[in-house]
C-alpha cells in the first residue's frame, strides 16, 4: 500500500492507495479541488465542509446520470446484437435457399441436356 498527499479545498490529506494508483488518486483529488474552487467562486466562502459536500454531491449526481446512460447504452448494444443475430440467421437461410435453388436448376439443366442429347429415332444425336 502506497501513501500520497492530496490537496482538497486547500488542505493536505495523506491517502493510501494501491501501488500504481497514485496518479489516478491525484487526478481524482484535483477534480474535487476544481469543483470546490468553482463553487467558492460562485458562492463565496460558505464554509469548507459545505463546499466539499456540495462538490461531492455534484459529482455523485453526475455519476448517477452516467450510470443511467451506460445502462441505456448497454441495453441498446444488446438490442443491436439481437438484431445482428437475427440478420445473420436470415442471411444463412437465404444463402441456403439460393444454394438449393441453384442446385435444383442445375439438376433440371442436366436432365434437359441428357434429354436433348438422347438419340432420335435413327441414331441421330443433337448437339
Amino acid at each position: 500500500m502506497n501513501h500520497i498527499n492530496v490537496t482538497i479545498n486547500g488542505r493536505q490529506y495523506r491517502m493510501a492507495c494501491e501501488a500504481g494508483q497514485e496518479t489516478r488518486l491525484l487526478r481524482l483529488a484535483e477534480t474535487l479541488e476544481t469543483r470546490v474552487a468553482n463553487l467558492r467562486g460562485k458562492f463565496g466562502e460558505i464554509g469548507d465542509q459545505r463546499l466539499t459536500v456540495m462538490a461531492s454531491l455534484m459529482i455523485a449526481d453526475e455519476l448517477i446520470d452516467a450510470e443511467r446512460r451506460i445502462r441505456g447504452l448497454q441495453e441498446e448494444v444488446e438490442a443491436l446484437r439481437e438484431v445482428r443475430v437475427a440478420a445473420t440467421d436470415r442471411a444463412r437461410a437465404t444463402q441456403t435457399a439460393v444454394a438449393n435453388a441453384l442446385n435444383a436448376a442445375s439438376d433440371r439443366i442436366e436432365r434437359m441436356t441428357r434429354e436433348l442429347n438422347r438419340p432420335l429415332g435413327h441414331g441421330v444425336a443433337l448437339g
